[in-house]
């Protein structure tokens, strides 16, 4: 998964938010079971303080003594392991023992401010690292001042809390991540009528502009979208048909008038009472009438396989074949500049395609390469299978191909070098040609520059064979 990606970014966005919320639930839980533990355990003690209280104010009747007899029969402070004390004017009268769990020592507990009048619950921590949680009550007996002190651990609490506390630091990174999986599995899903727009908006071609996009039933933003894009691709489908209805109708409109320019050119050119200055304009004219002959009919024939025209006319041929065939036919153009031309194929290589149009590819290439290719110099034509695909290459010793030009070499009307490419012939329209053909065709046109100098154009088409 690419970090950049919108779902990468949507999970990360998502894992954040939800760690935070679940840190912020956990802490507000572990804090809010603190003080409700806390609450409760004040009430209790507060109304044992209480119950106490009431055994101090029988005392008149019944005596001290009977006072301790009755706490430790009703209260057990020992075995419940509280912390009861009381205290006359100041002078204690009565302290509980060690509890059972041994949490703190009743020894160890300040004595309360005297000063203090109202019922008060204090938290005290003790030497030992123990705290305790007391509730004190202070009562007048017969001019005497009694302080009743009921006290707990707050041991068991904090082990309470530290469970809790190891079960969210436990728990909450599994529940982020059980989160985080399933937040992964439903924008997955999510997501899944998004990619099929983007499948299906692949398998649309130049040449299958009439299909659209399916359109979910959903009734939301991704139905909206898939609208849009469909409404987009009739734009540019509309916009493309009038372009190529252009380029071809204007394309074959003038090769008419072209024709005739031509004809009445060299037509003025045999005539024999034609001065020499008109005779070398007639044939500058007719220079730049070819070219733009050239150019009309390179135009026609892009217009003709834009409008799907080879896929109408498929038969199975050898690409080998067809190859050797037209490097035979072209070496006169190779041996005019002293360039050896070779064919290496490798047996039989069939393919479906038009084969006229395959064959224009070759001559395109060949062409093309004779004429970068300076004298004495080297091309080959190779031909044959790899990795299931038919290719065939064509390797110039020529200057190659600037870096910079290679990502534009197959646009329409591009020169790689405007001041060589005037002094070899051509239009900048036969790369062109050759890239629509193996598009038409499945198929794929690159260059590379080769050591110690050349380019190579490879041609990868699919291989029936």
């Amino acid at each position: 998964m690419k970090v950049s990606s919108i779902r990468f970014r949507l999970i990360v966005w998502f894992a954040s938010l939800l760690s935070v919320v679940v840190l912020a639930f956990g802490a507000y839980t572990y804090e809010r079971s603190w003080h409700y533990q806390e609450q409760v355990l004040s009430r209790f003690l507060a109304n044992r303080a209480r119950l106490v209280e009431a055994l101090v104010l029988n005392i008149p009747s019944h005596g001290e003594p009977w006072m301790v007899q009755q706490i430790a029969e009703r209260f057990s402070p020992e075995s419940n392991d509280r912390f009861v004390r009381i205290m006359r004017d100041g002078v204690k009268i009565y302290g509980s023992g060690p509890p059972n769990d041994h949490s703190f020592e009743p020894a160890e507990v300040p004595l309360l401010d005297f000063s203090v009048s109202t019922p008060v619950v204090r938290r005290q921590s003790l030497p030992t690292d123990s705290d305790l949680l007391i509730a004190s009550r202070k009562v007048e007996i017969d001019s005497h001042w009694y302080t009743i002190e009921v006290g707990s651990s707050l041991a068991s609490s904090y082990r309470v809390l530290h469970g809790l506390g190891w079960t969210l630091a436990c728990g909450l990174p599994v529940v982020v991540g059980l989160a985080i999986l399933g937040g992964m599995i439903i924008l997955k899903r999510a997501l899944l009528p998004v990619e099929r727009l983007m499948t299906s908006a692949q398998e649309i071609t130049l040449h299958q502009l009439d299909r659209r996009l399916p359109v979910p039933q959903s009734g939301d933003e991704i139905a909206a979208l898939a609208t849009a894009l469909n409404q987009m691709i009739g734009r540019l489908d509309e916009a493309f048909r009038n372009s190529s209805r252009f380029t071809s109708d204007a394309s074959h409109e003038l090769r008419t008038p072209l024709t005739i320019i031509r004809g009445e050119l060299e037509a003025l050119s045999l005539r024999s009472d034609v001065p020499e200055e008109v005779g070398e304009s007639i044939g500058n004219l007719l220079e730049e009438t070819e070219r733009l002959v050239r150019i009309v009919e390179g135009l026609f024939a892009l217009a003709r396989l834009d409008s799907g025209e080879s896929q109408a006319r498929r038969e199975r041929f050898d690409l080998s074949q067809l190859a050797e065939t037209t490097a035979e036919q072209i070496c006169m153009l190779a041996e005019e500049k002293r360039i050896v031309l070779r064919c290496e194929t490798a047996g039989k290589t069939e393919i479906d395609g038009d084969r006229a149009r395959i064959k224009q590819v070759i001559v395109n290439l060949l062409d093309n390469a004779i004429k970068y290719t300076p004298p004495e110099g080297h091309v080959i034509v190779s031909v044959g299978v790899r990795d299931g695909l038919a290719f065939l290459e064509v390797n110039d010793s020529g200057s190659g191909i600037p870096d910079s030009a290679i990502p534009y070499i197959f646009e329409r009307f591009y020169r790689a070098d405007e001041v060589h490419s005037r002094e070899v012939d051509g239009a900048g329209l036969g790369l062109s040609i050759v890239h629509s053909i193996c598009t038409a065709h499945g198929g794929s046109v690159s260059v590379r520059n080769t050591e110690p100098s050349g380019c190579c154009f490879t041609v990868l088409l699919p291989c029936t064979s």
